[in-house]
């Protein structure tokens, strides 16, 4: 299949005007979600110093660039995805002090740092709507959001039938200075997100100075969140549906996937082409789409020649295993970007679906968040076999943070140490993307399993789970492999180099290192290999840079 699938073919990344030859069309791109990844400070809650200290270890693992999960401040009601301030360091991850080191550190070992962009939504803590709270009807700066009165002869009725993604109505309703129940606001998500304003030129005239912001300060790239979201359908029509949920990413919504978005992105990348490639950036600075849409043909349009350099490849994050389905939405991802001279991008897992190796471990028609354990060692294997594909396959490749060892979800969190917003909503997503988000397992012992030094009783309730999550993800680490037959996956790389590390028996003893295997990924167009098996003679441990 992968031989078929990397034939040269007219249409590819280099045919189309305004893609050029960059390090995005087939790099490896790793996520990382700061509050569970590392902690630098003892506190128990992952941080930027913990990212900056682990740097080593993702380039030792070869990868091209690190993306960072959102780290401004926020009151965190959603994980950091309601932003209050787009400059600022939320203090439970550090200072702009710190996010400089990370991104000078990160350039220095030869990676690049891809931050997330909210531009969707804000926190209702946010200046903009605090002041249009306090100012009450009339307030110029309600233009900014979705204010509207309400339907019903007291406009006790929100202003139409719009649901939220996380459960329930996506309007809440204001209470004016005086008292009096007021107007109502529109949330796509959690209440203390709401909506922007997108036909409001003091919006897209904020975006562009954050963008210019991050981009002043070294970043090679943004993921933008919700891309799908930022223009709505004029007069903000009923759906007229009651079972909203299940048309996402497969049917036409007012709010979601609207043309308008691509006129916005196309003003966004005149800004990112006016910032020349450098030494840390060779190849340009990018845009990536986080755009759920019906058809991979409609997630193309976000990445036109003068839009977006990738957008995510959901509908193969959706796919079952089976090898017909597999190989169909291949087929159709590669066919689908050809015409507008855009890589492929290929993902497995991320922060909002349970990891694959518990997706697969379980029977197909589940979904993407999956209450159940599963069969762990047939979802360990497919999971390997999944990454592996991933990996071969021409174009760019996403890995979230512990895939690289075939971590599983923690299915089996107690209510108290749940934080996923959509979880205390009824008849919302499943509210289950919490057993993703437990911190990372660096060690074989001690009491946040090297998470950091000051264990885990200050990560909040989700941190306190570190222990049992790492339990469930059967000791596996960076550093140790308790056993052949929970031996991890590594990840294969174009160009640096390849995983590190020699696994530990149990007691101690070091064995040899398990094969590894080199891919031979396409390079814009050009056809590649087979996987070939090679034993490295480097043995390292995450956190130590080679000699």
């Amino acid at each position: 299949m992968t031989q078929h699938l990397a034939a040269p073919s007219t249409g590819t990344s280099t045919d189309a005007p305004g893609h050029r030859t960059g390090w995005w069309q087939d790099a490896v791109i790793y996520q990382v979600y700061p509050r569970s990844f590392a902690d630098g400070n003892g506190d128990g809650m992952g941080d930027l110093a913990g990212v900056t200290a682990r740097l080593p270890y993702l380039r030792d693992l070869g990868v091209d660039a690190v993306w960072l999960s959102p780290f401004y401040a926020s009151p965190q009601a959603d994980a950091g995805y309601d932003v209050a301030d787009y400059r600022a360091i939320d203090p439970m991850f550090g200072t702009l002090l710190d996010a400089d080191a990370l991104i000078r550190e990160a350039h220095a070992l030869g990676l690049r740092i891809i931050v997330d962009l909210v531009p969707n939504h804000s926190s209702d803590q946010h200046e903009w709507f605090k002041r249009a709270l306090a100012e009450g009807p009339g307030s110029a700066l309600r233009d900014r959001y979705h204010f509207r009165p309400g339907k019903g002869t007291e406009g006790e009725l929100p202003p139409n039938d719009w649901e939220s993604i996380f459960g329930g109505p996506a309007w809440t309703r204001t209470t004016n200075p005086d008292g009096t129940p007021g107007d109502w606001y529109l949330h796509l998500f959690a209440p203390e997100q709401p909506d922007f304003n997108w036909e409001h030129p003091a919006v897209a005239d904020e975006f562009r100075s954050i963008l210019r912001f991050w981009l002043d300060m070294g970043v090679d790239g943004f993921r933008v969140d919700v891309a799908h979201g930022l223009v709505k359908a004029d007069g903000l029509p009923d759906l007229g549906s009651h079972d909203q949920l299940k048309l996402l990413g497969n049917d036409v919504m007012p709010f979601f996937d609207q043309d308008g978005v691509h006129e916005v992105y196309r003003s966004w990348r005149t800004i990112l082409d006016e910032y020349p490639a450098g030494p840390s950036s060779a190849g340009g600075r990018i845009l990536v789409a986080e755009a759920w849409t019906p058809t991979v043909e409609r997630t193309a349009n976000y990445v036109r020649p003068d839009e977006m350099h990738q957008a995510f490849n959901f509908q193969y994050l959706s796919t079952a295993w089976d090898a017909a389905e597999l190989r169909k939405v291949i087929d159709s991802s590669l066919a689908a970007m050809r015409p507008v001279g855009a890589p492929t991008t290929w993902v497995l897992s991320n922060h909002d679906v349970t990891r694959h190796a518990t997706r697969f471990a379980n029977p197909p028609g589940l979904g993407t968040q999956i209450r159940t354990a599963g069969d762990r060692d047939k979802g360990l294997r497919r999971a390997r076999a999944a990454t592996l594909l991933m990996l071969a396959l021409p174009g760019s490749a996403y890995v979230y943070q512990g895939e690289e060892l075939g971590l599983p979800d923690v299915t089996d969190l107690p209510d108290e140490a749940r934080q996923d917003p959509s979880f205390f909503r009824a008849d919302g997503q499943d509210g289950f993307r919490d057993g993703c988000r437990v911190p990372i397992p660096w060690t074989r012992e001690g009491s946040s399993y090297g998470f950091g030094d000051g264990g885990s009783s200050a990560a909040g309730r989700l941190g306190r789970a570190v222990r049992r999550g790492a339990d469930r993800h059967g000791g596996l680490h960076p550093g140790a492999v308790p056993g052949r037959d929970r031996r991890p996956p590594r990840a294969p790389r174009t160009r640096r180099g390849y995983g590190r590390g020699v696994g530990e028996r149990p007691g101690g003893r070091t064995r040899p290192a398990p094969p590894r295997f080199r891919v031979h990924r396409q390079h814009h167009g050009r056809p590649g290999g087979a996987a070939r098996p090679r034993h490295p003679a480097a043995r390292q441990r995450p956190g130590r840079r080679r000699r």
